[in-house]
């Protein structure tokens, strides 16, 4: 059985940096698309950062310069380093795969499996 599992959220200030992790089980990350998406209350979920098996990557205008989706193939562990953070970066942030794509994409609707979601709170 696939799962994601995210780690690594939490408080901080404006300004501040954190690092999501997402450790995959009975899924090989490496292969497909992967993901990072967010949600806060009363808004959709958005496409952050997405990473395609040969490394590309494409990034949702906002977080341009201040996100960076990685991936170590040896751990199976997807990341999203997070620096300069803005309040309006507050949200549930969950990763995922997109099962029949090797391209980075935004688009939830074609993301397969998805993770239990880890809180980023930014205060300013």
């Amino acid at each position: 059985q696939v799962q994601l599992v995210e780690s690594g959220g939490g408080s901080v200030q404006a300004g501040g940096s954190l690092r999501l992790s997402c450790g995959a089980s009975e899924y090989t990350i490496s292969v497909h698309s992967m993901g990072w998406f967010r949600q806060s209350p009363g808004k959709e979920r958005e496409g952050v950062a997405s990473i395609g098996s040969a490394g590309t990557t494409r990034y949702t205008d906002s977080v341009k310069g201040r996100f960076t989706i990685s991936r170590d193939n040896a751990k199976n562990t997807l990341y999203l380093q997070m620096d300069s953070l803005k309040p309006e970066d507050t949200a549930i942030y969950f990763c995922a795969a997109a099962h029949y794509y090797v391209d980075p994409n935004l688009e939830a609707h074609l993301y397969n499996y998805w993770g239990q979601g880890t809180q980023v709170t930014v205060s300013a």
